[in-house]
């Protein structure tokens, strides 16, 4: 047995020596900060085993009030079987900007950080939006390469700011978040980020049709860091972050160190209070207790499909009319939902685990958002 043991111990050595000398390197870092922890992606809490960079609280804190109705109403056997068997960990109703609904699981609290995912992606549009009020970039139509000169790809020149927010791009990229080999899950550990996206090119003609590529939003969030000179976390924080008043200090993950780029695409930390008030923003079209912190015209557009034949999506913002409603949400792996229902004044904010068992349809909601969806207008049903 001591034998067998040296044996795997070796074998496991020359694995890692091979895994470090290739171009699979980061598979180290997968290994240790993941699989080796008994996951087979990335998860809520993994922001610890990263680097991060500060994302503070606002110096002016503006706690939710409560509503007059608050946690009057209780979750049917139903209801909360979905929530134990998605591994929901905090659950939260906003109704008139005044929390109506606040429930937590497995240990989760008001102040407990999860990992966003890509529901950062509309965090990073909301940056565009910004950069262009304030001067940084022209409109949505300037092209990328007056940011980012060495952008590779046959159509490299054709590329605007506006094709990269609206999922547009035509830029080689597999989206597989569980492949060890694909791009996406070297992007969540490569030490030089930059690196690995300046080396897809733009194969394809920019701005003819929508489709999902994470590699495509953290390109416009190198446009951004070109743009501004600024960090998108200090970005994020002066521009909305601050003046909305977030209450709990978060993080937003990094490639590297503290001199690393932000994983644009996903990976702010934080909590459910804090992660609603982006959605509040853009319902209220930009304006924060009277104050104009984006355009109302770039909310308008971002919250309307760009292309006929994908009405579920705008610039980095999910769209869905249902039962009626103009809904508008941020999503994130794992099922991190962030979901607007406008007309009823109503936001959602949903963290958890999982998004529960997968069905093959060309939907491109799952299952567990209709539920979420069906919870909240049930929920907004119960007022008077």
């Amino acid at each position: 047995m001591k034998k067998i043991l040296q044996t795997l111990s070796l074998v496991l050595i020359v694995l890692f020596g091979l895994l470090y000398i290739s171009d699979y390197n980061y598979l180290v870092t997968a290994v240790s900060n993941i699989y080796l922890r008994g996951h087979t992606t990335a998860f809520l809490s993994d922001y610890s085993h990263f680097d991060n960079r500060i994302l503070p609280a606002s110096m002016n804190p503006q706690p939710w009030p409560l509503h007059s109705k608050f946690n009057e109403v209780t979750l049917s056997k139903k209801q909360e079987k979905i929530h134990f068997e998605n591994e929901t960990v905090a659950l939260l109703i906003i109704k008139n900007d005044s929390i109506y609904f606040e429930k937590y699981y497995d240990g989760y609290g008001t102040e407990s950080k999860s990992n966003s995912f890509s529901i950062a992606k509309s965090y990073v549009a909301a940056l565009l939006g910004k950069a262009i009020m304030d001067g940084y970039i022209e409109s949505l139509d300037q092209p990328v390469i007056d940011f980012i000169p060495e952008l590779i790809g046959e159509f490299a020149s054709m590329l605007t700011v506006g094709d990269l927010a609206s999922m547009a791009s035509g830029q080689k990229w597999e989206e597989a978040y569980y492949s060890p080999f694909s791009v996406t899950t070297a992007a969540y550990f490569v030490e030089d980020l930059g690196k690995v996206i300046l080396e897809q090119p733009i194969n394809e003609i920019p701005g003819k049709n929508y489709e999902y590529k994470s590699g495509t939003t953290q390109l416009l969030g190198m446009v951004i860091l070109k743009a501004t000179g600024k960090s998108l976390t200090d970005y994020l924080y002066d521009s909305f972050w601050n003046p909305m008043g977030a209450e709990h200090e978060s993080f937003w993950q990094l490639d590297s160190n503290e001199k690393g780029i932000e994983k644009a695409y996903c990976c702010i930390a934080s909590n459910a209070r804090d992660f609603a008030r982006m959605a509040k923003l853009y319902k209220n079209y930009g304006k924060w207790n009277g104050k104009v912190l984006l355009d109302s015209i770039f909310i308008a557009k971002s919250l309307k499909p760009r292309f006929e034949k994908s009405p579920e999506y705008g610039y980095s913002w999910w769209l869905k009319n249902y039962k009626g409603e103009e809904v508008f949400m941020n999503r994130g792996h794992l099922g991190q939902y962030v979901i607007t229902f406008p007309k009823e004044n109503l936001i959602f904010v949903r963290l958890g685990h999982s998004k529960g068992p997968k069905e093959n349809t060309r939907d491109p909601f799952t299952p567990d958002i209709y539920s979420y969806m069906d919870l909240a207008l049930e929920l907004n049903s119960n007022l008077p």
